[in-house]
């Protein structure tokens, strides 16, 4: 039997791919959708018409679904086995928000930044860190449920490099530096929504580099009782920027190493890695996680960003750099494997291993 499912912040730009990667899943089965009270009572047609940022059209099944009011959890006890959480309230309402739900023993799998550095809620890259779901029992005490917890998935921008660090730390990273070049469907923009944007590039992406910097360190971090202790290394430093592009992450890797590999390890390393997806043979899951491309002008987004469904990890120009050891660039789909993909993924991943 399939999970009922909720989509909280189903009219926003994740939302909607929420609404679509959901339409015939095997696992998941959306029977709400939720907005903000504005929209509550419209159906979905209704509140996205004009406003549908997706290539394809509204799935059918949603069309008539009648939108209810987000803010109010105890409508959906019962009701449904998990939340999919895209809302765009301010980072403490959607703590409380959250967590209302998670007390109503609705598990939530959030899209959002307000719990990645609560220490005891995982923030997992299903491929990297699976093991950190272990925490969830730990709170669950704290909430006092037997079902209700949250999950979250990491910023969208990490998996254009973290999934292409993590099996070179093997070697022994000492730094890295990164620069972002990040498509406007990460800030819910398109580009009749963002004309400024257009022979243009935004150097700035508010809380951007912080998440940058220092949410990989939890991801690498280790499960100690009660709570997930972050690493201690390697230093990251980040910049970001946003570019005209539609959809795709793109970054530019600089990386130290212990003892330096060679680049056929560091290749090997790629393509040898698989994770938990992979061997589970999730639904979602890329059947090749990361993909190296030979060409010197790739990956680009707008030729390697749906491949494998938009949820692959694409590296390209690996080559010897001067001041750090190796450099190359990385690529993923921002709102696909980088956002509504990766939870959704993260979600199947829950069912596998037994949480839900």
């Amino acid at each position: 039997m399939k999970q009922r499912v909720g989509i909280l912040g189903a009219t926003g730009t994740v939302g909607q791919r929420f609404v679509t990667l959901l339409e015939d899943h095997p696992y998941f089965t959306p029977v709400a959708l939720l907005a903000s009270a504005r929209s509550a009572g419209k159906t979905y047609g209704e509140a996205v018409a004009g406003r549908w940022t997706l290539p394809t059209p509204a799935p059918a099944y949603a069309k008539e679904m009648v939108l209810l009011d987000a803010s109010d959890p105890k409508q959906l006890a019962g009701k449904v086995d998990l939340v999919f959480c895209a809302v765009g309230l301010p980072q403490a309402e959607t703590r409380a928000l959250e967590e209302a739900y998670a007390r109503q023993e609705i598990p939530v799998v959030s899209n959002n930044s307000a719990h990645r550095f609560t220490p005891d809620v995982p923030m997992v890259i299903p491929e990297v860190n699976p093991g950190h779901l272990s925490v969830i029992p730990a709170q669950k005490r704290r909430l006092g449920t037997k079902r209700g917890f949250i999950a979250v998935k990491s910023n969208c921008s990490l998996q254009s490099y973290v999934p292409l660090l993590h099996p070179l730390r093997k070697f022994g990273i000492e730094s890295a530096a990164v620069c972002t070049y990040q498509a406007i469907s990460g800030a819910g923009k398109t580009f009749a929504t963002m004309p400024e944007i257009c022979d243009n590039l935004i150097p700035y992406i508010g809380g951007e580099e912080e998440k940058s910097e220092k949410e990989p360190l939890k991801i690498w971090g280790t499960v100690e009782g009660d709570r997930i202790v972050p690493a201690g290394s390697p230093i990251l430093t980040a910049q970001c920027v946003r570019v005209p592009v539609s959809d795709g992450h793109t970054a530019a890797v600089f990386v130290s190493f212990k003892q330096k590999p060679t680049r056929e390890e560091i290749l090997r390393a790629w393509n040898e890695y698989e994770g938990e997806p992979q061997r589970l043979h999730l639904p979602s899951a890329p059947q090749k996680f990361i993909t190296y491309c030979e060409e010197n002008d790739r990956p680009q987004p707008a030729l390697d960003r749906m491949r494998e469904n938009g949820m692959g990890i694409f590296a390209g120009r690996l080559r010897p750099d001067p001041l750090f050891g190796w450099k190359f660039v990385g690529l993923s789909h921002n709102t696909l494997r980088g956002a509504a993909g990766g939870a959704v993924l993260l979600a199947e991943l829950l069912v596998a291993k037994g949480y839900l």
